[in-house]
């Protein structure tokens, strides 16, 4: 560090109160600003609104509920893309990211300036400069090492609120990856769901081919023995090309599905054809489902726990903001060699030696402050609002998911004896054909009935299959299938492991002992894997509980 010329040295008594005064700020740093964050309070209702019906019940929610379609294609399926799923990837990430911020958040409680200096130079004065005779002479070099350290004492608690942000902001980040995790078996089933939707259209498609090139083979029959005109025998065609010419649409929709399914496995498209191998029927569960009471939403789903953590981090901020009004504290200190003959620069009293507090206080800031935690305060009732909004929304979809589940089963019911009758039909109007007792319309409106029949079936069926699904997604179902895996793939650790030093932040390849740290996680949740060696940072006394 350059001096002009050299400082004097402090006396022992000032150094002594500099220390005296480091004590009295630390023992006094322990109160913070700011509202200490309570979590939000919502209202839900007390049971559902399905709540008679013997088909609901109040038992717990599954955690691996895609089981309950008996489907081993679609369980593996749901463990491949929670393995692969590439935006799943990128929210584990996230929360590596959160925990570095952590890190950054912590290191603000201790001296935030700590630089190590060393300068060279050569000065000439001008001849024109005052005092300039009284100069030994007009140019001399100068050689400086030092240490600076500079440390804010948190007396008002800004950097305490900011840690509390960071915790907030990285419980958060874990939500959403659980949150992610829910959505993504809610998909991966859907689009199974689909698929076999898809493929049972195209097969109700070719079964009725089969049936109208009965038909047309009998038309044809009657017309070449005169019994009956050309008409009949058109007619029967227009009915049969049609149907063929649904096929492509049908194959198109199916193998946009795939595609779809594809990319929720973190491959290209095409590369399921060989998981989807097996018996091709839309899923079907049990009529009854289990959702538990709508209070258990509060804690069960991942996105509930990410709007409140998100109001906390809010809360924390105007704790940040607020103590922009009072003076911040500093403690200084800064020692190091100076001399003009760089062989002299470690010689004795070449030393140097400066330290002591300091103080700065925004007086005249024209209301900023004020309407700058005028602001905060407004965003975090954003965010009470929000949650308030979020835990309406997550009853809603319930209710609309679980009545679409009861009455989809109800329609489905009565869609298959409406089937069997148009089955009955067709097999009639062919027999009464043939014998001339009915004209040829009656079997063109009996298979075009027994083709919407099929149709409409197949359909409803694959309504309770979804709706079901959306029930569970609802319900928060699915972020369980984490457990005992780490945030992030193992190749992509070593990766990161190669790329940059991560320290002990990254997960470790394998669970840990149950005695293990863990990451803080909504209430019920299991917590997130950390690495054998994780520390939690500690926190200064007097840091406010949530």
């Amino acid at each position: 560090m350059m001096r002009a010329k050299k400082k004097p040295r402090p006396s022992a008594t000032f150094a002594g109160s500099a220390l005296s005064a480091m004590g009295l700020a630390l023992a006094i740093s322990g109160c913070a600003v700011g509202p200490d964050f309570q979590p939000p309070e919502a209202s839900v209702q007390d049971n559902w609104i399905e709540k008679s019906d013997k088909r609901v019940s109040n038992k717990q929610v599954m955690s691996n509920w895609w089981r309950t379609f008996k489907d081993p294609t679609l369980d593996r399926l749901v463990h491949l893309a929670a393995e692969q799923n590439l935006p799943v990837q990128i929210a584990g990430l996230r929360i590596l990211e959160a925990r570095a911020q952590l890190g950054v958040a912590i290191g603000q409680l201790f001296p935030q300036q700590q630089e190590g200096s060393g300068a060279a130079t050569w000065n000439k004065i001008s001849e024109q400069a005052a005092n300039r005779a009284s100069l030994p002479t007009h140019a001399f070099a100068d050689y400086s090492i030092g240490f600076d350290a500079s440390w804010e004492i948190d007396f008002w608690g800004r950097y305490r609120r900011n840690v509390e942000a960071a915790e907030a902001q990285m419980s958060s980040a874990i939500a959403d990856y659980d949150n992610a995790l829910v959505s993504l078996t809610a998909e991966v089933a859907r689009s199974y769901v689909s698929v076999r939707t898809f493929e049972r259209f195209i097969e109700i498609a070719r079964e009725n081919v089969r049936l109208q090139k009965e038909g047309l083979q009998i038309a044809e029959a009657r017309f070449r023995a005169g019994a009956t005109s050309e008409l009949d025998v058109a007619q029967q065609r227009a009915l049969l090309e049609n149907t063929i010419a649904s096929i492509p649409d049908l194959e198109t929709g199916l193998q946009r599905a795939k595609n779809a399914l594809s990319v929720l496995l973190g491959r290209p498209p095409g590369g399921v054809d060989k998981l989807l191998q097996g018996p091709r029927q839309i899923p079907s569960a049990s009529p009854r489902v289990a959702v538990g009471l709508p209070a258990e939403l509060l804690r069960r789903r991942p996105d509930l726990h990410k709007a409140e953590m998100n109001a906390a981090a809010e809360s924390a901020r105007i704790g940040i903001a607020e103590a922009d009004l009072y003076p911040r504290f500093f403690l200084f200190g800064e020692i190091g060699v100076q001399a003009s003959d760089l062989g002299k620069i470690f010689a004795p009293g070449s030393l140097f030696l400066s330290t002591g507090p300091s103080f700065r206080w925004s007086l005249l800031n024209y209301g900023r402050i004020a309407n700058n935690i005028r602001a905060q305060d407004a965003r975090f009732q954003q965010a009470l609002v929000n949650y308030e909004d979020t835990v309406l929304k997550a009853a809603r979809e319930v209710e609309d998911a679980l009545v679409g589940f009861l009455k989809a089963q109800q329609r489905a019911a009565s869609l298959q004896n409406s089937v069997k009758a148009a089955e009955r039909a067709v097999e009639l109007s062919f027999i009464q054909y043939r014998e001339g007792a009915e004209n040829f319309q009656r079997v063109l409106d009996a298979q075009t009935r027994l083709l919407e029949e099929r149709n409409r079936l197949a359909d409803t069926r694959s309504n309770i299959a979804t709706n079901l699904v959306a029930l569970y997604k609802a319900l928060g179902g699915g972020w369980e299938i984490r457990n005992g895996k780490p945030i992030v793939p193992e190749i992509m650790q070593a990766g990161m492991m190669n790329r940059t030093d991560w320290g002990n932040l990254l997960p470790s390849e394998t669970p840990p002992p149950a005695e293990q740290l863990t990451l803080p996680t909504p209430a019920g949740q299991t917590p997130l894997l950390l690495p054998p060696d994780y520390e939690a940072a500690p926190m200064p006394p007097g840091r406010p509980a949530n």
